[in-house]
């Protein structure tokens, strides 16, 4: 019997893009296309109709990042390998440029000159391999840094357009979580996680058991006083209400979905939410509410108003175990008389171990029904930045 390959999970693959260094013409077009973007008007005139659509759901309206590759052969057989999610560097020269994620991609001709006229006196064969590219980032990192974390000789030469091996992709993603997230941290000068060996308990890690055994969520009314559930769905619908005026796509566990229908008149819950997600996914499902740009997550929001204040930073540490390179904010929020009860509950070996408290910040009630005030009569504008400034850090002395 033939064994079948091991397939990757979706939005693993790499992608590389090369600029050699002094490449005017390509520089030219990174700036107009990649740092200003590309208003969908612009894009939309030459877009078929389902491409039209799917870039309207996952920008919603706003600027695109584009860029593209000539029509060669060996190009096409990669670009045609490109998935919603994949990851995507532009490097240039010695430095890694741009990190992003593939939203979507297309073969176009008429966009391709829409965008890249020719520069100067160079014709060169069209860039008519498109993508468009989500959560671009600015990193200005050595790709010296990228080739130790794939196994790469510092030495290594990159020509044009290419991507990562499967042999280097499953040895990477065998030992960490996400690339997005540790080269943000490696640029910050910040430490990076390898994937624990063994789980809490000792036993040798296996992360496929360990998304099977994840922590399902409760129904909501089970047990608790009414007060308790008309609070919770209170915040919950607040916290919500406040990612859609920042701008973020907003989800909810799907059993707490109906509440909000039935109470506050919304269903605008996105059934792809986890699309281009790795690991995170059935990790993130049953928090209580995620923000979420493109392809990124934003934030993370569990709701504990019952005594215990226990289910969601387990939660968050079932998240922390699998992910343990996440750079997106994680936010108890909890009544302020709840606030020395969450303190405890960091202070147990469990979640010392995995120093929880240096992720989770605390979010107050107030902070949140003072927010919701400043921003009711507004549909845009607010930040993540102001939630965490009205947020807590929690620094446990160990």
């Amino acid at each position: 019997m033939v064994q079948q390959p091991k397939q990757r999970p979706r939005g693993r693959n790499i992608f590389l893009v090369y600029i050699p260094p002094g490449n005017a013409e390509a520089m030219v077009h990174y700036e107009d296309t990649i740092r200003q973007k590309v208003t969908p008007d612009r894009i939309y005139q030459h877009a078929p109709d389902n491409l039209r659509a799917n870039l309207q759901n996952i920008f919603k309206g706003r600027p695109i990042a584009v860029w593209g590759s000539r029509d060669s052969r060996a190009n096409r057989a990669k670009f045609e390998r490109m998935q919603p999610g994949d990851d995507i560097l532009i490097i240039e020269g010695s430095s890694i440029k741009l990190l992003g994620k593939i939203a979507a991609t297309t073969i176009n001709a008429g966009l391709s000159n829409e965008l890249w006229k020719p520069v100067g006196r160079r014709q060169g064969a069209p860039w008519n391999l498109i993508y468009f590219i989500a959560n671009p980032q600015e990193i200005d990192l050595s790709f010296t840094q990228f080739c130790k974390l794939m196994g790469y000789a510092k030495s290594y030469q990159l020509r044009g357009f290419t991507s990562v091996s499967g042999d280097r992709l499953e040895s990477f993603y065998s030992r960490y979580d996400d690339l997005y997230s540790i080269l943000m941290l490696i640029k910050k000068g910040e430490p990076i996680h390898e994937l624990p060996r063994r789980d809490l308990f000792g036993e040798p890690f296996d992360q496929a058991k360990e998304q099977a055994a994840v922590m399902q969520r409760e129904d909501l009314g089970n047990g608790l006083p009414e007060e308790i559930v008309s609070d919770h769905l209170r915040m919950q619908w607040t916290l919500l209400n406040l990612g859609r005026k920042a701008g973020s796509k907003v989800w909810i566990p799907a059993g707490d979905q109906g509440r909000i229908r039935d109470q506050y008149k919304y269903n605008e819950f996105e059934a792809d939410f986890t699309a281009g997600l790795d690991a995170q996914t059935r990790y993130v499902e049953n928090i209580d509410v995620v923000w979420k740009e493109e392809f990124r997550i934003d934030a993370a929001f569990e709701i504990e108003n019952s005594t215990a204040i226990y289910s969601g930073l387990l939660r968050f540490s079932d998240l922390t175990l699998v992910a343990p390179n996440t750079v997106y904010p994680l936010f108890i929020v909890a009544p302020p008389d709840k606030r020395n009860r969450l303190m405890e509950q960091l202070r147990r070996p469990t979640f010392q171990k995995m120093h929880l408290d240096r992720k989770v910040r605390y979010l107050s009630y107030e902070a949140v029904e003072k927010i919701d005030k400043d921003y009711q009569n507004r549909e845009r504008g607010l930040t993540l930045e102001y939630i965490i400034d009205s947020s807590e850090e929690i620094h446990l002395h160990h």
